[in-house]
């Protein structure tokens, strides 16, 4: 069975027949395509006729809303997929002309276009297909091969299952008044909008979101994407996608599923943002979660003798495989945990080392938990280089930093017996950059030399992985020794709680402590997995476990050499 990158999926049943019948025809797309899938809607089109079929408006009523809510959430099952349902068609009441005659170009051209076009005979009748194939290339930029599939003859005879006539879609925006709407109900068209977020890993819920904005909308929509100290309270921000890259995806959505709208992408570093100041603005659309936000809005507003905005209030998506610690809907912050354990980037290839050792270097701020991944680590089978154990090594009278330290910072840094006193060096040290440099060109050359003995030691017991636990691991430059990095990251005020109860400082000197370190995001700008402990013991085991698990299959798949 041939697999396309991108396909263009055209739906011609009535919405209220097509409902039932969307999860089959989305997993047999979702076998077919696994890149980009775009969604066509056009019901009622016969591809069965000698003429030509024609692009024909579609009204937006809450029924139209509801049912591309009703298919980004099957799609949801299918996350491989990019799903991207197409708006050209669809109109509002007073946006109901003719549609234009021209081909529009997509972000990925379609190299396959699927149908639910059901045949008399549920066979792929080759006359159906070349008119679906001639359809989709007079409406988009398809590939110049295009191929064609006839989804219905996968479910055997043209009768929509018992009960699917009439069948009521979960509505998608909750009304704002206790009368009740009708399906059929055409929606209210407005000018201009807007709609903002943080639009971190583009989900179906984002979609859902922009969606309907863009239903609404019929000039332009200013789209608020959240930056700077808005993202200081989101979950696990270091892997949050940067704000270029967002704005990127974001775009390249909105222009595939409306080209005729304008939009006005602007960073949001406030709570109100456009919304609250654009004197031009009709309507604003929130989510379930955001909707007092909105309510914060309109008083803002209100405040400054500006209209008050038209809400839209937007349904949750859920998320059915959500795991424990994992939020309930489909949230970017549950794709961010997700992502935890997983590879990020590609592995150094490290042609120096021994085949079959491969060498791990675990980093994180103080207070983070390395040490406690690194004991994890140990007991699924690495070897553990603890680096702060070879610094004590290192320091110890007749060690290799022993003399340059004491001749470098003075006598007085001694305990009575001789032993460098380490809290009160780390006094001297800790938020004085020169004295640091100092001390860090001493010891980083030391220990590093240290490191790769017991390298050697590790391979001489036969061990296959070999963890460098080091906390300065990419100050000191110790990535040239390792095939990859690993991150352990939590909130700077849980590390700043921990090493006060840790190692009884001060606040002001736990801060002081993290300020000489590379901070979670810059860590994590140069990792290859990234691990957390900021819940429970037994997550972070799974965390730890997953990680390791993939880690296995890599070394046994990685060639020689590397």
């Amino acid at each position: 069975m041939a697999v396309f990158r991108s396909g263009l999926l055209v739906l011609t049943t009535p919405l209220t027949s097509l409902a039932p019948r969307l999860a089959p025809i989305l997993s047999s797309a979702a076998r077919l395509v696994n890149h980009t899938l775009y969604v066509h809607l056009q019901p009622g089109m016969s591809l069965g006729g000698p003429a030509q079929p024609q692009s024909s408006p579609v009204q937006a009523t809450f029924e139209v809303i509801d049912f591309i809510t009703h298919l980004y959430a099957g799609a949801d099952v299918h996350r491989h997929l990019d799903v991207r349902i197409l708006l050209t068609n669809i109109r509002t009441k007073s946006c109901l002309p003719p549609l234009p005659t021209s081909v529009q170009n997509l972000a990925h051209p379609p190299e396959v276009v699927l149908t639910d076009f059901q045949t008399l005979d549920g066979s792929q009748y080759n006359p159906a297909k070349q008119q679906l194939e001639r359809y989709a290339t007079s409406c988009y930029s398809c590939c110049p091969q295009l191929s064609s599939v006839l989804l219905y003859p996968d479910y055997g005879p043209a009768v929509p299952p018992v009960g699917s006539l009439g069948v009521h879609l979960p509505s998608t925006i909750k009304p704002t008044s206790p009368v009740a709407r009708s399906a059929k109900q055409p929606v209210r068209s407005h000018q201009r909008g807007a709609v903002g977020g943080t639009f971190d890993h583009l989900h179906n819920a984002h979609k859902m979101l922009l969606s309907v904005a863009c239903i609404l909308a019929q000039e332009q929509l200013v789209v608020g994407v959240a930056d700077k100290d808005l993202l200081k309270s989101k979950l696990l921000p270091e892997l949050l996608q940067p704000y270029t890259e967002r704005v990127e995806h974001l775009s390249e959505f909105l222009v595939d599923i409306k080209p005729s709208l304008t939009f006005d992408i602007i960073p949001l570093l406030d709570p109100y943002g456009p919304a609250g100041s654009d004197p031009s603005l009709e309507f604003l659309v929130v989510s379930e979660e955001t909707y007092r936000g909105g309510m914060a809005v309109n008083r803002f507003r209100l405040e400054n003798n500006l209209e008050e905005l038209t809400l839209y209030q937007i349904q949750l998506l859920k998320d059915l495989n959500h795991k424990e610690n994992e939020e309930d809907k489909v949230s970017s912050s549950s794709f961010r945990q997700q992502m935890l354990g997983n590879l990020l980037r590609p592995p150094y290839k490290r042609p120096e080392l021994p085949p079959g050792f491969y060498v791990i270097g675990l980093t994180g701020i103080s207070g983070s938990g390395k040490s406690s991944v690194a004991q994890r680590l140990k007991g699924l089978g690495a070897y553990i280089i603890d680096s702060d154990h070879l610094g004590h090594r290192a320091y110890a009278p007749g060690g290799p930093a022993y003399q340059p330290v004491v001749e470098a910072f003075g006598t007085d840094i001694l305990h009575k017996d001789g032993i460098i006193n380490r809290k009160v060096l780390g006094s001297r040290v800790f938020g004085n950059k020169k004295q640091l440099k100092i001390l860090t060109d001493i010891m980083w050359p030391v220990i590093a030399k240290l490191a790769r003995e017991e390298m050697d030691q590790a391979m001489a017991e036969g061990k296959r992985v070999c963890v460098i636990d080091a906390a300065m691991l990419l100050e000191a430059g110790w990535q040239n020794m390792v095939h990859e990095v690993w991150t352990v990251v939590i909130p700077e005020t849980e590390a700043i709680r921990r090493i006060v109860e840790r190692d009884g400082l001060s606040e002001a000197a736990a801060q002081s402590r993290l300020q000489s370190q590379m901070s979670g995001q810059q860590l994590v700008a140069q990792s290859h997995v990234v691990l957390s402990t900021m819940w429970e013991p037994h997550i972070t085991q799974r965390q730890v476990e997953k990680a390791w698990a993939l880690l296995q299959k890599r070394i046994s798949e990685a060639p020689s050499g590397q």
